[in-house]
């Protein structure tokens, strides 16, 4: 049974997808690029290679990644709770001739077995949407031993610079570092954030140990369809995106 957040995010991404698509669907279409800004994997990094390897795509909306991924040789299954997005997907999968497999599920309550992936990852996706008290120990169930959690989301920074008033990121801090972990914004959809000490024990306490923290910064005369994600001035003098790399042991 999905939680109430989950609840009100699948009806946020249900109503929202068509128009997502329409807006970001043909940044999204290049495949394997990181965050707002499309930083490609090739540069970052993050996953390494793929090939042999069964992957859990951690939200995937339209599932660029997971159809990019299944090119390059890995088995993909491609989560996500919003039927509206996974229509995408699909589409795409087929455009693509991708046998990527296509799974309708809560990100909290995965029903898949035990020990099946080497590889999670997300970009944006479930990671942003879920409670990490109930993500994090899902993930750790899943992944096989000596498997890999990669996942890019916002940074705390970016939340505690939101300027409510001005919609915008401030070059000041608007909110407290401490205690931070639920963000509700008039868009409808409902974000979480962890303090990094919390994030690091809470991967510890499930068996996942830290590889490696990318902090995303966009290049030079970047351009992006999320135009009211973060300003690019912003974004090249604070993190606005990180990518976490955990293993499990």
């Amino acid at each position: 049974m999905t939680s109430e957040h989950e609840r009100s995010n699948r009806d946020f991404w249900d109503a929202d997808a068509d128009n997502y698509q329409v807006v970001h669907g043909d940044q999204l279409a290049r495949g394997q690029v990181w965050g707002v800004w499309g930083i490609p994997e090739a540069d970052v990094g993050a996953l390494g290679k793929v090939a042999g390897l069964d992957v859990l795509e951690y939200g995937c909306g339209a599932a660029a990644w997971a159809i990019a991924l299944e090119a390059e040789g890995a088995r993909v299954v491609a989560l996500d709770q919003s039927r509206g997005q996974l229509r995408h997907a699909a589409r795409n999968a087929v455009t693509a001739c991708a046998s990527v497999s296509l799974l309708c599920a809560a990100g909290e309550s995965v029903p898949l077995r035990d020990e099946s992936f080497d590889l999670v990852f997300c970009d944006h996706g479930a990671m942003s949407f879920c409670d990490p008290a109930r993500s994090v120990p899902e993930i750790a169930r899943v992944l096989r031993s000596g498997g890999r959690l990669v996942f890019n989301k916002a940074t705390l920074l970016y939340y505690l610079c939101w300027n409510s008033t001005k919609r915008k990121q401030s070059r000041r801090l608007q909110s407290p570092y401490f205690d931070q972990r639920v963000f509700d914004f008039d868009e409808g959809t409902t974000d979480f954030q962890l303090p990094y000490g919390d994030w690091i024990r809470l991967f510890a306490a499930h068996g996942l140990v830290v590889v490696d923290l990318v902090e995303l910064r966009p290049p030079v005369d970047a351009s992006t369809t999320y135009t009211e994600f973060v300003p690019y001035e912003w974004a090249r003098n604070w993190p606005a995106e990180e990518i976490w790399s955990v293993r499990k042991r």
